[in-house]
C-alpha cells in the first residue's frame, strides 16, 4: 500500500504524530534528526528544480500541520518534519513549494505534484 502526503496532513501533532510516523516506517526507514542547514539546502535543491523562490523560510513548531504558504511567499515548517524520512520530507517541501505556483489543491496542483516527485524518484 502506498500512502501520500495527503494521507499524514489529516491528523493533528501530539499523541497522533509517531503513529504515522510508525506507519510511514513501513515505506521508508525512519532517519535520525538531519541538520537544519541539509533541510534548507533540500528546501533550496527542490525549489530551483520546480522554479520558485520563497521570500522566507521558517522552521517553527507547528500544532495541526507539517508546513504551510504564505500569500506572501513564507514557507514555514515544523522541526518534527527533520526527523521525518527524506521521501516524506520531499513530499511536504514539494506539496508547500508547488503553493508559490499554484494556490489551491486542485487537479493541475496535484498532478504537478506528482510530475515533479516521480521525475526525481521520489515515492508515487
Amino acid at each position: 500500500m502506498s500512502l501520500g502526503l495527503d494521507d499524514y496532513l489529516v491528523w493533528e501533532q501530539g499523541g497522533a504524530i509517531y503513529e504515522g510516523a510508525f506507519t510511514l516506517a513501513t515505506l521508508d526507514k525512519l532517519e535520525e534528526v538531519i541538520p537544519e542547514a541539509v533541510f534548507r539546502a533540500e528546501v533550496a535543491t527542490w525549489a530551483k528544480r520546480i522554479g520558485v523562490e520563497p521570500k522566507e523560510i521558517h522552521i517553527r513548531a507547528m500544532k495541526r500541520k507539517w508546513a504551510s504558504c504564505s500569500s506572501k511567499g513564507r514557507l514555514t515548517f515544523d522541526p518534527e518534519l527533520l526527523k521525518q524520512p527524506a521521501a516524506f520530507r520531499a513530499e511536504v517541501i514539494v506539496h508547500e513549494l508547488l503553493h508559490l505556483k499554484i494556490s489551491n489543491h486542485g487537479p493541475l496542483f496535484k498532478a504537478m505534484g506528482k510530475a515533479y516527485l516521480a521525475k526525481y524518484g521520489v515515492g508515487c
